[in-house]
């Protein structure tokens, strides 16, 4: 019963990983690559890799239970990239027409 147990909870994690790193990708994909240089954040091109290794990563462990250490790996890329470049990134992004109080 534990073996079964243990067998969907690291199953039900491997689909909350790939989601993260489903989520880091798309947001990735929809920066615009200027945005990425601004704020030194290496290149859109770097992230867009990482990101998709990531993805690639998480769809193949949460088909098979293997893959530990890469699982891993894979979500603290996707976890650096939503934590630190996207906060930067999307700052950039909305600095064109900005008030005191929002864009106007």
């Amino acid at each position: 019963m534990i073996l079964t147990f243990e067998f969907y909870l690291y199953l039900v994690l491997g689909y909350v990983a790939l989601g993260l790193e489903l989520w880091a990708f798309a947001d990735c994909v929809r920066r615009p690559a200027a945005s990425f240089e601004a704020t030194l954040k290496r290149t859109k091109g770097f992230w867009m890799a990482i990101t998709g290794g990531a993805v690639v990563v998480g769809i193949f462990s949460a088909l098979s239970p293997g893959f530990g250490l890469f699982k891993l790996v894979a979500v603290v890329a996707a976890c650096v990239y939503l934590a630190d470049v996207k906060p930067a990134v999307s700052e950039i992004r909305g600095r064109g027409n900005q008030g005191p109080y929002g864009p106007w």
